[in-house]
């Protein structure tokens, strides 16, 4: 595995497996995991000849625990830095809620030639706070009780969060994974109290309807109907209206970490758009 220095000093610790002339695609994970998120994509798309990349966001995982820098703004500059250094080309970019945001961010900004299609799965923009322009969002006081549980007792807040909403084993008949629980909250305890703190505010206000609009490639925007973390009225299909190139595909009851729950769906939909 590798590492890529920022401007600023971090290290940003990063996953690169794969042939070198594949295709590149590359990983953003949610808060507050790392790479290791995206174990069962990486690996099937490893399986079908791409090169596969995924970091941990500053503060999270292996990466640096900065004392600044919990914004989208740097952490997309992260990504750029990981990019140049890898010098990737036409790479696709698929992102999970946070990672979502950030992809948004970078793939807006990114150098001509970097990206060639983007992938959004249970993702945040356009926005998640409850604003006069946002009527539908969540009130800031949800935002707040994230704020609470990190700052009060984080450890088991990180088993709360994955044991009920994030994986939709709070609803009846959900088949529960301990496996899953754990390793949430393995990756979680791994990063800095102060990156999970401080990324809720980047994640559920910052507003990505600029940063939408200025994408040109093609991009999916997957989510679950059932997604209890980032709801789907007020995400989903207000992202690709803003979308020059835009396609929304909907998953019936599904939860926010569907990516985990139900990877056999979603990982041959993902591929389809690739190939595309």
């Amino acid at each position: 595995m590798g590492t890529v220095t920022t401007a600023d000093g971090t290290t940003i610790f990063y996953k690169d497996w794969g042939p070198r002339d594949g295709e590149p695609i590359v990983f953003h994970h949610g808060w507050p995991l790392s790479a290791d998120d995206w174990d069962n994509q990486m690996l099937f798309f490893l399986a079908q000849g791409y090169r596969v990349i995924a970091h941990d966001r500053r503060g999270h995982g292996r990466s640096t625990q900065t004392a600044t820098g919990h914004d989208m703004d740097t952490y997309a500059a992260d990504v750029t830095a990981l990019t140049d250094a890898l010098d990737l080309r036409g790479a696709v970019h698929i992102g999970h809620s946070t990672g979502g945001g950030e992809v948004a961010r970078y793939v807006a900004r990114a150098k001509p030639g970097r990206v060639s299609k983007a992938v959004l799965v249970g993702a945040v923009p356009p926005l998640m706070l409850k604003t006069e322009a946002n009527p539908g969002g969540l009130p800031k006081e949800v935002f707040d009780g994230f704020r609470e549980g990190v700052a009060g007792n984080r450890a088991q807040t990180f088993i709360d969060i994955p044991s009920g909403p994030f994986y939709g084993f709070n609803r009846p008949g959900a088949q529960v994974s301990q496996g899953l629980i754990d390793n949430w909250w393995r990756q979680g305890m791994m990063g800095a109290a102060n990156a999970h703190y401080e990324c809720i505010a980047a994640f559920s206000e910052t507003d990505f309807t600029e940063d939408l609009k200025q994408i040109d490639v093609p991009v999916l925007v997957a989510h679950g109907t059932d997604d209890q973390v980032v709801p789907y009225d007020d995400s989903a299909p207000l992202t690709v209206k803003l979308l020059k190139n835009g396609t929304l595909k909907s998953y019936e009851g599904y939860p926010h970490g569907m990516l985990s729950t139900h990877p056999e769906v979603l990982n041959p939909d993902i591929l389809a758009f690739i190939r595309s």
